[in-house]
């Protein structure tokens, strides 16, 4: 669905959700690394990207760190994913090397078009208060780095049949 800096940068963010009190709490790029269990090298790069589009702030120095640059609630998982995820202009076909648009739709056509609408649904109406809204009122509580779950379920990175056991 998306690439891994798309979702470092929403690992990033979500963090930063988690603690939104209006922008007074301010967190370290190797904080919010460590806390989700990244490389610092690469948060610090997706922070400053982050920074120069305007979605989050930082200071510099002692007490300083990044922080939204505005309320959850008003940002979306669009900005992120457009910041670094390429749209894919490709008329192509999957079947047979044709060009989608022109004939019969093939197999897959139409799946693949509501697949497009509901990832387009999801990055439009989902914004990172729903990360804010997870811990601060229901009170999740993050999954730390290394934990491993004792039952095992169904994860969005692979089926269930291809995951490797531990």
């Amino acid at each position: 669905m998306y690439g891994k800096q798309t979702e470092t940068a929403i690992a990033a963010l979500s963090r930063l959700a988690e603690v939104w009190d209006g922008g007074r709490t301010r967190l370290s790029s190797a904080e919010i690394a460590d806390q989700r269990g990244l490389p610092r090298a690469m948060v610090a790069k997706i922070l400053s990207t982050l920074s120069q589009a305007g979605l989050v702030q930082g200071n510099p120095g002692p007490g300083g760190g990044y922080a939204l640059s505005r309320a959850p609630s008003e940002i979306s998982l669009r900005s992120p994913y457009e910041l670094f995820e390429r749209e894919d202009r490709s008329a192509n076909c999957p079947f047979g090397g044709g060009v989608c648009g022109i004939g019969e739709p093939c197999a897959l056509h139409n799946r693949l078009v509501q697949m497009q609408a509901s990832v387009k649904k999801l990055l439009d109406d989902t914004t990172l208060e729903i990360f804010r809204k997870a811990v601060q009122e229901d009170g999740l509580v993050p999954v730390a780095k290394g934990v491993r779950p004792e039952a095992p379920r169904e994860s969005y990175r692979a089926p269930a049949g291809r995951r490797k056991q531990s």
